[in-house]
């Protein structure tokens, strides 16, 4: 963070060569603005805050959730319904804990860099940038180093113990059994939140870079100026009552209305919001403004601005809810999958993976029609607001989400601290759905990602003033290229790591299995401690060259070969990354939620696939195993590659404008 910090410093410093003079401002030369040595220095300030919140919140999420999985277990002893509100509580103290933090953190930066700006919004608004990128930084780190650790954990603890030595998930005589229920928080928890809150921070900087040079920005409407805080603000609110739904008014009393519950929260939270947008754009808005465009000022009424929020919104449900279809076991993809392990592991990764790229189709639609209907009625703001909407309601996303985690813990616990097979079965049940919600709040997180970076990379074109990209020409057209192999390039090295920290585990945990004397008999205690040391040091020694090559990539790129190659690589990035992220952690849910569908038993169909043990499972375990990495590493990590490199390229955007493409200006 610190080396990060300095470099934006010099890099924002130097394109005025650190003068402290005003200078006229980017896009009404009439006016002066301040120096841009100010904008280097309170960029670098607000980049330290949004790393600062987002580490923070990380930190705050895993407490709560090492908190809670104990009380959960406990819980569990009175029945589910008990079990179902601690978790959930848990996963909602959570989520409103990122959203306000975010919120009040960005507010109280606009306010006090007003102090200094005045009545330069522009330049205040461009330092206000720093805390997307801020924010996002640190979830690269929480994302790929939590991916890497809980997977390593994972599938070191799954290959020795369920495939060689057959003793239950999360039997306390596996070595690996404590490093695999830290992982859970480490990647779900601390990376997801960081994820969430890094998007969220991001889509408001665009907006608010966009709106500072609109009719907003030019006359100085404060309260028009924060539109997009005020939409997460209400988002807040309608969260609030949105979580009474599951814990207040309606108890849950059998297993099966779990799932419901959890669906129905997404449902009731969309549509209030839907009023909620209604209310502040009525309220806040001036009936009629204009929207900078490329160049152009564009004018646009306040219900088109709605409008392009309740798109998102809108757009976000339905990614969730196809997300959901294809990787609950309750519908027949992942029956199928399940049925296709008959007949071994390979039928089972193949059906796994077909099932993954089918199930880009419909997101992709729905982003692509969220990005045309936002930009038609409002250009580039449009698409940020779009994003707002969809990540409106954080606080609700994130609860389902955390519960996942929380209530996978409880049923560890309950398995090592030796309680009755019925809580199990329990912790098991809140488990599943758990499985379903998280893919529902990656599918939300991918989505927003798309659309919060196409926003970022607007944001980007208007400030490195370029006015069109075409892509007919060279300088374009091998940006895009190269952008669209690096997320490639990315997962190749995510997946390589998972796979030599898990390599490094089973050997561990074999090794302990072999020379501590009655360990399988259960009188012997494993060594947890060295196990939980490999999934650190991995984690931490291999999340540095995939960050490096997120963070550097747009430096490089910027300063050789310029803006016009520079807006290539993000914009093909953006397209690869989205179909990568989507299809890898589809593929990984709907093999996770195979394996939970033979192992349960529920229904005919999955009991003629045999008990725990039976050769559909083995190969249903290997699905799964093979799932884990791209599930938890790859495809979560993809959409802040995706979002990073734009927010990053904004930031550096006046470097870039003045000092880059160094070598098409040799020739």
């Amino acid at each position: 963070m610190v080396a990060f910090a300095i470099l934006i410093f010099l890099f924002l410093g130097s394109v005025k060569g650190f003068s402290t003079k005003s200078q006229a401002c980017t896009y009404n030369p009439q006016e002066m603005c301040k120096p841009a040595l100010a904008t280097a220095i309170f960029s670098t300030v607000s980049f330290t805050l949004g790393a600062v919140t987002s580490v923070v919140s990380g930190f705050l999420g895993m407490k709560i959730a090492t908190y809670a999985n104990a009380r959960t277990t406990l819980e569990a002893r009175k029945g589910v319904g008990k079990a179902f509100i601690v978790a959930f509580r848990s996963g909602a103290v959570m989520g409103f804990m990122l959203a306000a933090n975010g919120l009040l953190v960005l507010y109280i930066a606009i306010n006090l860099f007003k102090l200094y700006y005045g009545d330069d919004w522009e330049g205040l608004f461009e330092a206000i940038t720093g805390y997307g990128l801020g924010g996002s930084s640190m979830a690269l780190f929480g994302r790929v180093g939590g991916g890497i650790y809980t997977k390593a954990a994972d599938v070191g603890a799954d290959l020795v113990g369920k495939v060689e030595r057959n003793i239950p998930e999360d039997d306390p005589r596996n070595p690996a059994v404590i490093a695999d229920n830290v992982g859970d928080n480490v990647g779900d928890i601390a990376g997801m939140g960081s994820d969430l809150f890094g998007s969220y921070a991001e889509s408001s900087c665009a907006a608010l870079v966009v709106a500072s040079i609109s009719s907003f920005g030019i006359n100085h409407d404060f309260t028009a100026m924060c539109y997009p805080l005020l939409v997460s603000s209400m988002g807040i609110l309608v969260c609030l009552i949105t979580t009474l739904f599951a814990t207040d008014f309606f108890e849950i009393k059998a297993v099966k209305e779990i799932e419901p519950a959890l669906k129905k929260q997404l449902i009731i939270s969309t549509v209030l919001m839907t009023v909620g947008v209604a209310i502040v754009s009525w309220i806040a808005l001036p009936s009629s403004f204009t929207i900078f465009n490329f160049g152009s000022q564009k004018v646009v009424k306040n219900w088109q601005l709605f409008l392009c929020v309740g798109v998102g919104l809108w757009a976000g449900l339905i990614i969730g809810f196809v997300t959901e279809y294809y990787t609950s076991n309750a519908y027949s993809p992942v029956q199928d999958v399940a049925d296709s392990c008959r007949t071994g592991a390979a039928t089972n990764v193949i059906f796994g993976l077909a099932l993954g790229y089918k199930s880009v189709i419909i997101p992709i639609f729905a982003i692509a029609v969220s990005i045309f209907v936002s930009f038609s009625f409002a250009a580039m703001y449009g698409i940020a607001v779009a994003a707002l909407g969809m990540l409106s309601t954080i606080a609700t996303g994130l609860a389902i989400d955390a519960y996942g985690p929380i209530s996978d813990n409880a049923g560890g616990i309950a398995e090592m601290a030796g309680m009755s097979h019925r809580i199990r079965e329990r912790t098991d049940a809140l488990d599943a759905a758990g499985n379903t919600t998280a893919a529902i709040g990656k599918g939300f997180a991918i989505g927003s990602a798309a659309l919060v970076s196409l926003a970022l990379f607007g944001a980007f074109v208007s400030r490195a003033s370029i006015s069109t990209v075409d892509v007919l020409t060279p300088k374009v057209f091998i940006g895009l290229l190269v952008g669209a192999m690096l997320p490639y390039w990315f997962s190749a090295m995510t997946m390589k790591s998972v796979g030599s920290a898990a390599l490094k585990m089973v050997e561990e945990v074999r090794r302990q299995f072999n020379t501590i004397p009655g360990l399988m008999e259960g009188l012997a205690k494993p060594d947890y401690a060295t196990c939980v040391k490999i999934s650190t040091d991995a984690s931490i020694k291999e999340m540095i060259p995939p960050g490096a090559l997120v963070m550097l990539t747009p430096l490089i790129v910027g300063t050789f070969f310029g803006v016009e190659t520079l807006s290539g690589v993000l914009a093909g990035s953006l397209v690869s990354g989205v179909q990568i992220a989507i299809s890898a952690s589809n593929t990984g849910g709907a093999w996770d939620n195979a394996k939970k569908y033979i192992e349960a038993g529920a229904s005919e169909h999955a009991r003629t696939l045999g008990p725990k043990g039976s050769d559909p499972h083995k190969a249903a375990v290997i699905g799964d195993t093979i799932g884990d990495p791209l599930k938890d590493t790859s495809g979560p990590s993809l959409n802040i590659l995706i979002k990073l490199m734009a927010v990053e390229s904004l930031v550096f955007a006046p470097f870039f404008a003045t000092h880059g493409g160094l070598l098409f200006k040799i020739f």
